[in-house]
């Protein structure tokens, strides 16, 4: 597993605050009495695309045109916000973006995305075949095929992990949602590099099991993906860096369903007035889950996006069940 200097992680920091302020990490008092613990949260949902990759891509993108000043632009596949960071990026370095996202991906997430002047393709039935569609894309074209795992992605997601913990006293344990892995891998690499005794707890949806799959049996796993609202964590086939990774640094891996998901959104709303998507909403699941386990300590949760659908968070709202 690569290792990052905190002097590594500082230059990546600092290219990245060019670009994306610094998101606040608050102590919640009703959050922390429902939960019968120190309770602080991560505000990814408050960068400037509502989400923590936004960090990712524009530190591995500033390195790409670094290392190639003749690069004309990249494809990427998504389901959202990997795309609206890498097309914001996009735009503070002149680079053509081409973004795919499969059938039936969030019609403001895909609207966020033209608007950053990316060039969008609908294809596939899910993420991955959107995946395979990209990389076939990139070669036809002779554009970069960005991935949606890479050390330079960790290496940018870090400054996150940096702020929270030059923010908050040191945590007990840190909660992570699971999607592709930089986000926990970032947290992973920031806590080691500041030789950090925290507990990390990866989160994955229940409907979408390859990561925890993958975790526990010690070799790839590809699953299907049925969940409704984790659209950020539906993940079919892992990255197997991003589980080796994973597996050497994190505690353990907790499985939520979409209903847990959806109270948990409903919950940051009540208690913070904080809009959170369902893969955001994550973290906070699994703390509830496991509220006896954590009753005493101080915790962090990382709301790692806020990019819900009007409508669908008008129904989690109104607290209308997913059927799981």
């Amino acid at each position: 597993m690569p290792s990052f200097s905190r002097v590594e992680l500082e230059e990546a920091s600092n290219v990245v605050r060019r670009l994306v302020p610094a998101t606040p990490q608050y102590c919640w008092p009703q959050l922390s009495q429902r939960l019968g613990c120190e309770v602080w949260v991560k505000h990814e949902n408050h960068t400037p695309v509502g989400a923590f990759k936004i960090r990712g891509g524009v530190f591995y993108l500033s390195e790409m045109k670094r290392a190639n000043h003749k690069l004309r632009g990249f494809v990427a596949a998504t389901r959202g916000n990997h795309g609206q960071s890498l097309a914001f990026a996009a735009n503070q370095f002149a680079l053509k973006a081409v973004i795919v996202v499969p059938h039936g991906n969030s019609k403001e997430k895909n609207s966020a995305m033209r608007a950053l002047g990316a060039e969008l393709i609908v294809h596939g039935t899910d993420f991955q075949e959107a995946l395979e569609f990209a990389a076939r894309l990139a070669e036809e074209q002779e554009l970069l095929a960005t991935p949606s795992f890479d050390p330079l992605l960790v290496q940018g997601v870090a400054s996150y992990a940096l702020e929270l913990f030059g923010g908050m006293p040191e945590p007990d344990v840190v909660y992570v949602p699971i999607g592709m892995g930089s986000g926990i891998c970032g947290v992973m690499a920031a806590r080691d590099a500041l030789n950090m005794k925290t507990a990390l707890v990866g989160v994955v949806s229940k409907g979408a099991p390859a990561f925890a799959l993958s975790f526990h049996q010690h070799r790839l796993i590809s699953h299907t993906v049925t969940t409704q609202i984790c659209d950020g964590l539906a993940c079919r086939t892992p990255d197997m860096r991003a589980v080796d990774w994973i597996r050497n640094g994190v505690d353990r891996i907790v499985e939520v369903d979409d209903n847990e998901v959806e109270a948990a959104m409903r919950i940051y709303f009540s208690d913070t007035h904080n809009v959170s998507e369902g893969a955001g909403a994550a973290a906070l699941a699994a703390a509830v889950q496991e509220q006896e386990l954590i009753k005493g300590k101080r915790i962090a949760l990382v709301l790692s996006g806020g990019n819900v659908d009007r409508d669908v968070f008008a129904r989690v709202l109104n607290g209308k069940v997913t059927n799981c």
